[in-house]
């Protein structure tokens, strides 16, 4: 892809989260790796109108360290403040290309409900039910990732897993690709959802039988994360394209 075209797939994946209710107003961000020293990153002007309005010249692209990577990247720009969680994910894992930094307000309410999200449900939602096999992590710190001490920390307490919950704050989803990365998100947001709503009923969570992850097939990335990002992209003009 041409990093126009690339600007254009991070500007997309910051309306999809936003259609979704992962991000609200001005708050998150998505990157996308280019080299070893360079990602594209969603910024903000003194014109910003918020996440779910991301054109794609609100993707800058910057050097690791934060500075601009091409003379005039960042002219009446500003980089997220939590260019840590970005930087140090993909740091840890060079297969982590794309980063999803969002704030679903039911991964957060479940967490300090003290809910773990767990496997509780299969053929519903495969992908999310593999994502949460074995439990998904928790960063316990409800702080302002904004220097590599604390995306450190953020990347330790994800364990090498795909996604993480950062406490009182959102989550931290990585991928080799933004569509996966924001694909994770909202199966972890999903996942939330069920969660609260089976807690709020009076029910039990309980994962579901290891017998039945034999009978789960991976459908390939045809279906889970090609097909699955048309869709996302349809619903954001209300109409398939």
């Amino acid at each position: 892809m041409s990093l126009d075209s690339e600007r254009t797939l991070v500007a997309q994946g910051c309306r999809v989260a936003a259609s979704r209710g992962l991000v609200d107003g001005m708050l998150g961000h998505l990157s996308l790796r280019i080299d070893d020293d360079h990602l594209l990153i969603r910024c903000r002007s003194e014109t910003d109108t918020g996440v779910a309005f991301t054109r794609p010249s609100d993707v800058r692209l910057i050097t690791f360290d934060g500075n601009a990577g091409a003379p005039g990247e960042l002219d009446g720009f500003r980089v997220p403040n939590e260019l840590p969680i970005h930087v140090e994910t993909m740091r840890a894992d060079t297969n982590h290309r794309a980063v999803a930094h969002v704030h679903p307000p039911a991964v957060v309410a479940a967490d300090l409900a003290g809910i773990a999200l767990r496997p509780i449900y299969g053929a519903f939602d495969i992908p999310g039910a593999r994502l949460a096999r074995g439990g998904v992590p928790v960063y316990q710190r409800a702080v302002l990732i904004q220097n590599a001490r604390l995306g450190k920390e953020m990347v330790a307490a994800m364990g090498g897993k795909p996604v993480v919950i950062l406490r009182g704050h959102g989550i931290t989803s990585a991928a080799g690709s933004i569509e996966q990365a924001v694909l994770q998100a909202i199966s972890v947001d999903a996942l939330a959802r069920m969660s609260l709503r089976v807690r709020a009923a009076g029910g039990t969570l309980s994962d579901i039988d290891d017998a039945d992850w034999d009978d789960l097939p991976d459908l390939g990335s045809g279906f889970n994360t090609e097909s699955a990002w048309r869709h996302e992209v349809a619903r954001l003009d209300g109409q398939p394209n």
